[in-house]
Parts: C-alpha cells; sequence; structure tokens
C-alpha cells in the first residue's frame, strides 16, 4: 500500500479527557440523544464490496522502528496507478497533445495549444503563464520538433502544479480532527469512505461523525463505510450537525482514537444560510477541541471544471480550506482546472480519485499529473 502520510510524534499527554461514556452523553437542544456505533467484530463485519490491494509497505510513521518496503514491491502499487492515472486523464490530455502531431514549431501551434488548454479549463491566466514558461523553455533549449514541445509542457505544467503536492500529515494532535465539505454529488461521503480505509489500513483508529444531516440517507452511506471498515460512528437521527461534531470529536478524544473524520453536509457555496451552518460546525468543533480542526478538506468533482475552482474560492473564505480532494478525474476533459487552481487559489491537493475503488483514490503528485496528463 502507498504511502499517503507522514505520522509526527504527537506531544506530551494533554490532562485526562472525560471518561468516553461522559463524552457520549453530550446532547444537542431539541435533538435526540447521540448514538454511537461500536465497531463490529471482524467475523461479524460484511466483507468490503471493493476491497483495497494488500499493503506491501510498512505503516508510514516517523517511529523508529518502522521499516521501509522494499523498493520494488513499494513500486508496484504506485505503477498499477499510474497506469490508471493515465487512462483516467486521457479524455483531457488528448484534445491538448493532438496540438503536437505536426512537424513545425510556430505561432500556430502556440494558437492551438492555447485554445486546447482553454477547452481543458486551465482557465486564462494559468494558461498564459503555461505559454510563457513554455516560450522561454522552448528558446533556452532550443528546442526543434513538436515532440520536445510536448515534454518542455510537461516540465512547465508540473512547477505550476507544484505547490499543490503537500502530505496529510497524521499525529501531531490526538485526535486529528478533519472536516470534510463538498457539494452534492461530489463524491464526499464516498472520499470519507476510502479515505477511512487507508488509515484504517495503515494502523491509524478512525472515529466518523455523520454530520451530514441535510442529506437523505447520507448517515446511512456513512454507516455502510464505518460496517465496512470496522470503525466507530458517532450519528443522531435528525440531529443537528454541529452538535453531532462536537460529540463526535468528544468521543474521539476519550476513547484515545488518532483520527476524527467530521462528514459535514453537501450545499452549494451560493445558500448562504447553508453556508454559514458550515461555519457555525467549524466553531462548534473548537469548543470540543481548542485547536481543532486540524484540517479542513474540500471534495470537488473534477467534470464541473471552473466552478470547481469558484467553490474552492468560496469554501476557502468560509471555512480556511487545509487541503482538496478532486475526485472524477476519469470522466471528465477537463482535468487542466488543476492548473487553474495552482495559479489563483492554491489549496494543495491531498488526493485525486479516477475510479470507484478503494485503491483509486490516492496522494498527489505535481510530476506524475503532469506526465499522465501529457505523456
Amino acid at each position: 500500500m502507498f504511502s499517503f502520510f507522514r505520522k509526527k510524534t504527537p506531544p506530551a499527554p494533554a490532562p485526562a479527557a472525560p471518561a468516553a461514556s461522559d463524552a457520549d452523553k453530550v446532547q444537542s437542544q431539541g435533538s435526540g440523544p447521540p448514538h454511537s456505533t461500536p465497531a463490529p467484530s471482524p467475523a461479524a463485519a460484511p466483507a468490503p464490496a471493493t476491497p483495497a490491494a494488500p499493503s506491501t509497505a510498512a505503516p508510514p510513521t516517523a517511529t523508529a522502528d518502522a521499516q521501509a518496503a522494499p523498493p520494488a514491491m513499494a513500486e508496484a502499487p504506485r505503477q498499477s496507478w499510474m497506469a490508471r492515472l493515465s487512462a483516467g486523464l486521457r479524455k483531457t490530455g488528448s484534445s491538448i497533445t493532438t496540438v503536437f502531431t505536426g512537424t513545425r514549431i510556430d505561432e500556430a501551434l502556440y494558437e492551438e495549444l492555447e485554445d486546447a488548454l482553454l477547452m481543458a479549463d486551465t482557465g486564462v491566466k494559468a494558461t498564459t503563464a503555461l505559454l510563457q514558461t513554455l516560450r522561454r523553455k522552448v528558446k533556452e533549449r532550443k528546442a526543434a520538433d513538436p515532440a520536445a514541445v510536448r515534454a518542455l509542457l510537461a516540465e512547465a505544467l508540473a512547477e505550476l502544479l507544484q505547490p499543490l503536492e503537500k502530505p496529510l500529515v497524521i499525529g501531531a494532535h490526538q485526535p486529528t480532527v478533519i472536516m470534510v465539505a463538498g457539494v452534492n454529488g461530489a463524491g464526499k461521503t464516498t472520499s470519507i469512505g476510502k479515505l477511512t480505509r487507508h488509515l484504517a489500513d495503515h494502523g491509524q483508529s478512525v472515529l466518523l461523525a455523520a454530520a451530514d444531516t441535510f442529506r437523505a440517507a447520507a448517515r446511512e452511506q456513512l454507516g455502510v463505510w464505518a460496517t465496512r471498515n470496522t470503525v466507530d460512528i458517532i450519528s443522531q437521527q435528525g440531529g443537528d450537525p454541529a452538535a453531532v461534531s462536537f460529540d463526535a470529536v468528544s468521543a474521539g478524544r476519550a476513547r484515545g482514537k488518532d483520527v476524527v473524520l467530521v462528514d459535514t453536509a453537501g450545499r452549494l457555496p451560493t445558500q448562504l444560510h447553508l453556508m454559514q451552518e458550515l461555519t457555525k460546525i467549524r466553531r462548534v468543533i473548537t469548543k470540543a477541541d481548542a485547536s481543532a480542526p486540524h484540517e479542513v478538506l474540500l471534495v470537488i468533482d473534477g467534470n464541473t471544471g471552473q466552478n470547481a475552482l469558484a467553490q474552492v474560492k468560496a469554501f476557502d473564505e468560509a471555512l480556511q480550506l487545509t487541503g482538496l480532494i478532486v475526485t472524477k478525474l476519469d470522466g471528465t476533459a477537463k482535468g487542466g482546472v488543476l492548473a487553474a487552481i495552482a495559479q489563483e487559489r492554491p489549496v494543495p491537493v491531498y488526493f485525486i480519485g479516477v475510479g470507484e475503488q478503494v485503491q483509486d483514490l490516492q496522494t498527489f503528485k505535481a510530476r506524475e499529473f503532469a506526465d499522465a496528463l501529457l505523456g
């Protein structure tokens, strides 16, 4: 299994947290009592519908006894992922790479390339920056054929995307509280389920918070992932999202969990009253743990192109985002939006997804993405 986060040595233990039973007794005004579903025993848990590939690498921690996997074993899953990434980005990349099928490097090529980048939703600012960098590199390297120019474009794209490459750090706080937001249909709850699986596979104890009480069946959907991954979940029937979040963080501290994942309601950034509810959830989480939330992630659908950039801007202003998860890149010709994000609102991209399987959610690496897109 790939390594997608670093675990820091936790600071000195804080004063003892209240007993789990006390945390579970916290109730919201006007809602029923919080319901904590304990993890079923391995024998009773149903087999995952999409099992992850067997782990071949040691858990990625900073402890002294951690051992690195042999290079050949560690690289194999990533090579398989790269093949899926290249296939997934074909719809976006093919419209750009066809520009380089000619034999001349002239203004016509740059004009065609500009059109192709804009059609891939790279955006005007990022497209302009990429073309300026490309012209400079072509002149400096004295590139003489379109194939060489394509390689230089991949290099320029990787440089533009580099600020988005950052690992998700687990272990600096216990628990690490991760708040996840996103509009309906972006794959938010599914991404939380996949992330939970990866964290559990690497030895992290996870508690889920079903704070998406706005969407029908969201609680049940997250409950299915909790059962598949054999982790605990805090939920309330028709409860207040902020109260559920408070209960989960309190319970996570009491039970000594490594990670608390808070699934918040999906909403459009134009729905002001619902966006205000998200800021309320963040404030209430801070009341449960003064240092939390430690990560605020936004899940965006790669199919939405420039609209994804608008979502990043709106949610960042409301919640101060720390990272992104970009989904469904395999079904779009608009994968260039990552370049637009890097140019205009460089919030780190922790994970990208190009499929439905658990292993199809992987860490983002700028050079890999550029090579897969333009390879």
